[in-house]
């Protein structure tokens, strides 16, 4: 396997498009040199490639920004979070345009193996935002019955796309999703 063809090399090829996206976004050279330098170390210990690298690199750069503010004893406000993680990309941008198809596609592949009722309780609380209990009493089942429902849904979709899945604990973990 050549360096091209990894995750290291997509990285290393896409890095100047990492560095101007991440300093639209955190605004600060500084930050975006700490988290590219990261994400490069991180990069280097991993070694299967994803269904779509470079979304993936993006992604984990900005896990890595969320990290650093963290670190720095300074905390993200509601619309910092939300700017870092939605912010809007130049939509003609042709990678991310590809990079948002393969999402698509990868995503639609993985709902399509989900039971009925596992998608729509994956409908239902993260695109609608129903509470666990209302989704409980639409179908006949217990508040625990449509978590392990949704974790099994977010599981699938996400082993199908190349991605991992993280469970919330703490408080709030039953409020909506």
């Amino acid at each position: 396997m050549t360096v091209e063809t990894t995750l290291l090399g997509t990285f290393l090829d896409n890095y100047e498009d990492f560095r101007r996206r991440l300093r639209r976004r955190l605004r600060s050279d500084d930050i975006v040199d700490d988290v590219l330098q990261e994400t490069y170390l991180k990069v280097e210990r991993l070694a299967p490639l994803p269904v779509n690298p470079t979304a993936y690199l993006f992604r984990m750069a900005l896990n890595l920004a969320v990290d650093h503010h963290r670190g720095s004893g300074r905390l993200l406000t509601g619309v910092e979070v939300e700017e870092l993680l939605h912010g809007v990309d130049d939509p003609t941008d042709p990678p991310t345009v590809l990079a948002s198809r393969q999402d698509l596609e990868a995503l639609g592949a993985a709902l399509d193996t989900l039971t009925r009722r596992q998608r729509e309780i994956l409908v239902a609380a993260r695109v609608d935002e129903l509470p666990h209990a209302d989704i409980a009493a639409r179908y006949g089942i217990s508040v625990r019955m449509v978590g392990k429902e949704l974790r099994k849904a977010l599981e699938t979709c996400a082993t199908k796309v190349g991605r991992r899945s993280f469970q919330r604990f703490g408080p709030g973990a039953g409020d909506p999703s």
